[in-house]
């Protein structure tokens, strides 16, 4: 879980259990930070809860990529290439779309 030095992953979490520390992997599929109009979205990130003395402290640890706040770059590219229209017109229509590609795709192409 924690590589030190060659330490063995079994003494470290015993070590840590002795000082207070417990250690628990959490399954996630995807973590999003939010920020003032961005997002940093982690896909398939390891996720690790540590209680100390009653508190938690999450550390997670993966390849994280950025976003807007808005709507995915991709989704943009994807609704602006099928409909032939530019990108801030694509971005548009998924705000009136509320994020359904589908029916912004199909508004634009009206």
């Amino acid at each position: 879980m924690f590589p030190m030095g060659g330490m063995n992953p079994k003494n470290m979490q015993r070590m840590m259990r002795q000082m207070g520390i417990e250690p628990d992997e959490l399954a996630c599929t995807r973590v999003v930070f939010e920020q003032d109009g961005k997002k940093l979205v982690m896909e398939n990130p390891t996720v690790t809860v540590m209680s100390v003395q009653g508190q938690k402290t999450y550390l997670v640890n993966g390849e994280i990529k950025e976003e807007s706040a808005g709507f995915s770059a991709e989704d943009v590219s994807l609704v602006a290439s099928s409909a032939n229209v530019s990108e801030a017109k694509a971005q548009e229509a998924l705000k009136k779309a509320d994020g359904d590609l589908a029916k912004a795709i199909e508004a634009l192409k009206k």
